[in-house]
């Protein structure tokens, strides 16, 4: 699907404001709102809106002790520890990165006590090796 100026105006407003109607939508984006309706059936039908979500306060937010948990992994066995991390709520993401480690796993909890228990509980996982944990002093960019 080609996306156009204006779909990306719509995605970066919906980013903002995920809960904003249609009419808002279209006099944001200069347009009727039967077009900015027919634009955001498009990206959805398309899949490139595939739902909307609750975004968090910073107040809230920066209540939470975030950590990154740096992983290596025996070989072939990366699914299974990433399954058994869905079951975290904590565990907000898990990428796979190159260099010595295998994963990073952003984890987050309203205090350490917590966040420490959830880290045990990705080293006990069978198939976890090694972990490395840096928790986030302050958040100095995010976009």
């Amino acid at each position: 699907m080609r996306i156009t100026h204006k779909d990306q105006q719509l995605l970066n407003i919906l980013r903002d404001n995920g809960r904003a109607t249609t009419t808002d939508l279209a006099k944001m984006l200069g347009v009727s709102r039967s077009t900015a309706q027919k634009r955001l059936e498009r990206l959805e039908d398309s899949g490139v809106i595939s739902g909307y979500t609750v975004r968090l306060s910073r107040e809230y937010l920066d209540r939470e002790i975030k950590a990154h948990v740096l992983i290596t992994v025996r070989p072939r066995e990366t699914n299974e520890i990433i399954q058994k991390m869905k079951a975290y709520q904590e565990v907000r993401a898990v990428y796979s990165v190159s260099g010595q480690f295998d994963l990073i796993a952003q984890v987050a909890a309203l205090d350490i006590g917590r966040l420490d228990a959830v880290i045990d509980k990705i080293i006990e996982i069978e198939g976890v090796e090694r972990t490395e944990s840096s928790v986030i002093l302050s958040t100095r960019l995010k976009r």
